[in-house]
């Protein structure tokens, strides 16, 4: 995990400062930084980090253009957004654009540990406090509270590209109880029984099992 090649960009320099000389500290792999969103863009082109720490609000472009711009060119970095704001529409935006990991500034040293092993295990990470402040209540409107936890487990493993076989050899089951498990998951979450329903909609909705 820690050899994933990092950048990261602020344009708050003692905040930059901080997060690179903790995440040194920690031994990360941090491999460049910039000071605004044009920075960070060029940065991601030109040396294809693993994961881009990215401050939402920035010079030249935010976080968010740069996360759009990462789709267009269909760049593989995946971006983890650091902010101070809260609003409701930043953080569906977000989601919208593929962001793996969006955290809260005053808590960002408390969690980037576990949002950047989350993300390098290809798991979106989205802070639970920002979910709390914005009473987003994961299991809402939803049926994930009908699944166990063995169901569960199988569902992010699925959202990660498991294949059945996979998840039986890390689970130490049979390749019939995978598929068992699946059939209850396809019945309980109520999918249509169509070919990669489930693996759609547990890539869609992974972050609300975390």
């Amino acid at each position: 995990m820690k050899t994933k090649k990092i950048i990261t960009a602020d344009d708050h320099p003692l905040l930059l400062k901080g997060l690179n000389n903790f995440l040194i500290e920690k031994n990360y792999n941090i491999i460049d930084s910039g000071t605004n969103g044009k920075e960070a863009l060029e940065l991601i082109v030109k040396l294809k980090p693993d994961i881009a720490i990215l401050d939402i609000q920035m010079p030249y472009m935010t976080g968010l253009e740069v996360a759009k711009e990462c789709k267009i060119k269909n760049i593989k970095t995946k971006i983890i957004l650091i902010t101070f704001h809260k609003e409701k529409m930043l953080f569906q935006k977000a989601n919208e654009l593929n962001i793996f990991g969006y955290i809260l500034k005053e808590f960002a040293i408390e969690e980037i540990e576990n949002c950047i092993k989350s993300v390098s295990n290809d798991v979106p990470y989205f802070s639970p406090r920002i979910k709390d402040l914005l009473g987003i209540n994961p299991y809402k409107d939803s049926y994930l509270d009908l699944l166990t936890p063995s169901e569960k487990k199988i569902l992010k493993l699925i959202a990660k590209d498991k294949t059945n076989k996979d998840i039986a050899s890390l689970l130490f089951i049979s390749h019939r109880t995978v598929e068992k498990h699946r059939s209850n998951i396809i019945q309980k979450l109520k999918l249509e029984p169509k070919t990669n329903s489930l693996l759609i909609w547990a890539k869609d909705n992974i972050y609300k099992l975390l």
